[in-house]
């Protein structure tokens, strides 16, 4: 899990577009902290501190306390809004942790043995199908990531939920399913060697069938041309 991150942030007093618009100019950003049965907190926090949690990576899967007038929240990032042209992030909501509890989060897949797989040393490609997997963990043992290994793996063969560990505490969302989290498949130039074999193959049959056919019309007009001598 990652270690956990502190935000300091200042009450928001007032709301409203006009308000928040002022916040950013003043480079905050308006902010919530709401759940656990409480009522909702707004807030702003500091652009560039954000901003640099944002860069570490892995800041919507890390717990953030967040301290504001003397109390401390510890919060969970559940939604990160950017600005549609600067990309500048200009709201957070927060998400409150009470003691003991669960949350939803997406945690990313990274893949590792990929010399030890005999289908992508035989030049096929990681066909990822999930690069991240929603799990519900333990407030305490949020993992920053979910480490897959490739060793073994050949082409046509895939890696399914089932034959990964998941770390204590955690469970996934999805859970009718053996799902598919990525695959070793053939590149396009082997497949492009084994689809022209195919159609040779058809080729070859094709003009054998001809080839039989014209056997048989010249055994039928041969017959016939007897008959007719036989009259």
């Amino acid at each position: 899990m990652s270690d956990q991150l502190t935000l300091p942030a200042e009450p928001r007093e007032r709301a409203g577009k006009g308000a928040s618009r002022a916040l950013r100019g003043e480079g905050r950003v308006p902010a919530v902290v709401y759940g656990a049965k409480k009522e909702p907190l707004s807030i702003h926090i500091e652009e560039k501190l954000l901003v640099k949690m944002l860069e570490t990576g892995h800041f919507m899967n890390s717990v953030v306390e967040i301290k504001v007038d003397g109390g401390k929240h510890r919060t969970l990032p559940k939604d990160v809004q950017f600005h549609p042209v600067t990309s500048r992030p200009i709201h957070v909501d927060f998400f409150r942790l009470a003691k003991g509890s669960k949350v939803q989060v997406n945690i990313p897949c990274r893949f590792v043995d990929e010399e030890a797989s005999p289908g992508l040393k035989r030049g096929g490609v990681l066909n990822v199908v999930r690069h991240e997997l929603e799990l519900m963990c333990d407030v305490a043992n949020i993992p920053d990531e979910i480490v897959i290994s490739l060793d073994g793996l050949d082409i046509g063969d895939s890696v399914h939920f089932s034959d990964i560990s998941l770390p204590e505490g955690s469970t996934s969302v999805i859970d009718d399913r053996d799902f598919t989290i990525a695959g070793v498949t053939a590149p396009s130039a082997l497949k492009s060697d084994a689809e022209e074999a195919a159609e040779d193959e058809e080729g070859v049959e094709g003009e054998e069938g001809e080839a039989a056919e014209g056997e048989e019309g010249a055994e039928g007009e041969g017959g016939d041309a007897q008959a007719k001598d036989g009259e």
